[in-house]
């Protein structure tokens, strides 16, 4: 198996209310998956924790038939535990209230993955940079369905966290119609909910994303290519 790039790319979170069973999570998941993706998160706030094990475990084992990290929503203990089953492939997302990075860092490794929420703020990207991140999430960007009362965040923002040297990841609202904004703005990592499983054809609709971002560079690269032509 070839080396997959997570750094660039469509990151697909999942949603329990848009994935509401078994069936259709992993059904829905494998869709994205062959439609290609840079990282998959599995997201689910419930208290059930047999069917948070249940789930993940299948998801890990399917991330690994296609070469992708999964990548737990806020529940170190249950990435951990995955991981000392010797799922490398296993790593985390911390929102702001969900425990200390470093210390995730430390129970984790330094290999894994850990990504950090840092809303629309520098200073917060600053603080997981130093914890050990792995990258760095800004958003909402757009309105968001999945968290319409998340504070909005500039654009501007992605090309200015360029300083911390981690990949950049879009997040809130990000669809087809924006997300080459959000590419051309910095990110690298394109996180979507609905734009991936809010309707029919996953895979398709993956495809398309994908589409959309290899026809536009990231800023970046395009001063840098009107830098030297």
């Amino acid at each position: 198996m070839s080396h997959h790039d997570w750094t660039h790319g469509v990151y697909a979170i999942t949603d329990a209310g848009l994935l509401p069973d078994d069936a259709q999570l992993f059904d829905g998941c494998e869709c994205a998956l062959r439609g290609g993706l840079a990282l998959l998160q599995y997201r689910d706030k419930s208290m059930d924790d047999v069917k948070r094990w249940r789930q993940a475990r299948t998801l890990t084992a399917l991330c690994q038939d296609y070469g992708v990290p999964l990548i737990i929503n806020d529940d170190v203990e249950l990435a951990l535990r995955l991981r000392r089953e010797g799922h490398a492939n296993v790593g985390l997302h911390l929102g702001q209230d969900d425990g200390e990075l470093s210390e995730a860092r430390q129970r984790l490794g330094g290999q894994a993955i850990i990504g950090a929420t840092c809303h629309g703020r520098l200073e917060l990207a600053e603080q997981a940079a130093k914890a050990g991140a792995s990258y760095l999430a800004f958003g909402r960007f757009f309105a968001s369905s999945t968290k319409p009362d998340a504070p909005p965040a500039n654009l501007a923002l992605l090309g200015k966290a360029a300083d911390f040297g981690l990949p950049r990841a879009a997040i809130g609202g990000i669809g087809h119609d924006n997300i080459h904004l959000a590419r051309r703005a910095g990110a690298e990592l394109l996180a979507c909910v609905h734009a991936v499983f809010g309707g029919e054809d996953i895979e398709a609709r993956v495809r398309a994303l994908n589409r959309s971002l290899s026809r536009e560079p990231p800023l970046e690269a395009t001063i840098q290519g009107l830098s030297t032509g």
